[in-house]
């Protein structure tokens, strides 16, 4: 017999309210950690991947810990961005919906901050933030968290260069009778510094099986490249998933606009998405791929935290990440909720070597994906070049004189007819272009 949310103990306004949102059953990770938030008073380590519902595993009983009757900030949530925050704010948002007299602010960067300090002056229980917003406020007594009775860290190992230099302010604010619940996908030297540092004495460990849940329902495969095929292999792999929503993470900023740009030109559904962006451009691009408008997100690692949209069929890594953490975070982003999904890395010959060491460290098993062949690249670039043509807008600055001229020539033709010879006519073309590289390079050659 499974468990249910009224059996790890939780109230009748949370049970209610989950009921509505159709959420039935706890996940693995909420049936360890619920009871022990709510019965225990010990600081909480959380090890878990991303997808397996962490939000709800602290979030719950966070808001059945709030006293109402009391108007100070007791509990603080840290977020690594500002995607992830706002994700956060309406996970609690919709579970406190059967007891709205529960407060929540939600206080991240990216956007104006006197709206935010014109909200804290109203009663709030709980605030999701950003670090260096929160850190912000606290600097200009905006906020008081000197009440405070929890703080969490959600991905904590996301914000180890952000809380480096401000976790000492954030933890200054706070009282010193505190609970700290941390919360993480992997456990870093660096997170362990932090519990250390942070954290009490008699901690809690909470792990989720991390070999089985962490990669369940995800196909890791990667296919073996040469630098000049990339991106048309990439371009036949995304024409096979058409209609189905994926991310393709790159290492660098400069990497998204310049891929983003070349599936713009091939008129892929995308959008773009990095930390240099404006918020508002950011929000538009996330708001896009959410609601289904867009189905490819080319993103840096950063920037891609927070997207908790369930149905995302695969991730492509066009570029090995530098950390095995990355992968891990990368990959998550597919397969959530019991889902099934794809992990496709994309690398050159003398990028094999990483792939075992990928599933020695991380416990998982790769199969290879074999390169498509020429005539497959060929025909997909057919298709590429009629789907621009098809999107195209009319040249309204054509003359009527040379528009009528050029009826003339095709106008004996049947629509297939015309077809057959734009197609002959743009196979010649690129049969041409293929010809003329090959015999430069190997000019080059001799």
């Amino acid at each position: 017999m499974s468990t249910t949310f009224s059996d790890l103990g939780l109230d009748d306004f949370l049970i209610n309210a989950l009921d509505v949102l159709d959420i039935k059953t706890p996940t693995s990770i909420q049936t360890k950690t619920i009871p022990v938030i709510l019965n225990q008073k010990q600081d909480v380590v959380a090890l878990a991947k991303t997808g397996t519902g962490k939000t709800a595993g602290f979030g719950l009983p966070l808001l059945q810990g709030i006293d109402t009757q009391n108007n100070s900030i007791q509990a603080v949530v840290l977020a690594p961005t500002r995607e992830l925050g706002q994700q956060i704010f309406k996970n609690l948002t919709d579970f406190s919906s059967k007891k709205p007299e529960i407060s929540i602010a939600s206080i991240v960067g990216g956007i104006p901050i006197k709206p935010q300090i014109e909200r804290l002056k109203k009663d709030t229980h709980v605030v999701i933030a950003t670090p260096g917003r929160l850190i912000d406020l606290i600097q200009r007594e905006a906020i008081d968290i000197s009440k405070t009775s929890l703080l969490v860290l959600d991905e904590a190992d996301e914000m180890i260069a952000v809380l480096k230099e401000g976790l000492d302010t954030i933890i200054a604010s706070l009282p010193k009778k505190r609970r700290t619940l941390l919360f993480t996908a992997t456990m870093a030297g660096s997170i362990k510094q932090m519990v250390q540092n942070y954290l009490s004495k008699h901690v809690v460990d909470i792990q989720e099986d991390m070999e089985t849940i962490g990669h369940q329902g995800i196909d890791h495969q990667y296919v073996v490249v040469k630098p000049i095929e990339k991106l048309e292999v990439l371009m036949h792999f995304l024409n096979t998933k058409e209609g189905q929503r994926g991310i393709i993470f790159c290492k660098t900023k400069a990497a998204v606009n310049k891929l983003a740009k070349k599936l713009a030109i091939n008129k892929f559904s995308s959008g773009a998405l990095h930390g240099s962006l404006t918020q508002g451009i950011r929000d538009r691009i996330m708001g896009q791929f959410r609601e289904g408008h867009i189905d490819i997100l080319i993103a840096t690692d950063v920037a891609a935290r927070g997207i908790d949209v369930k149905q995302i069929s695969y991730v492509v890594q066009y570029h090995l990440p530098d950390t095995y953490d990355a992968y891990v975070h990368r990959s998550g982003r597919t397969a959530r909720a019991g889902a099934k999904g794809l992990s496709l890395s994309v690398i050159q010959e003398d990028e094999l070597a990483d792939i075992p060491d990928l599933e020695q460290e991380l416990s998982i098993s790769f199969s290879k994906m074999e390169k498509v062949d020429a005539l497959a690249i060929e025909e997909n670039n057919t298709i590429l070049w009629a789907r621009k043509i098809f999107k195209a807008k009319p040249n309204k600055a054509i003359s009527t004189e040379l528009k009528t001229a050029v009826k003339t020539v095709f106008h004996h033709l049947t629509k297939d007819e015309l077809i057959e010879k734009l197609m002959a006519n743009q196979l010649q073309h690129t049969n041409s272009l293929v010809v003329n590289t090959s015999k430069s390079k190997k000019k080059r050659k001799q």
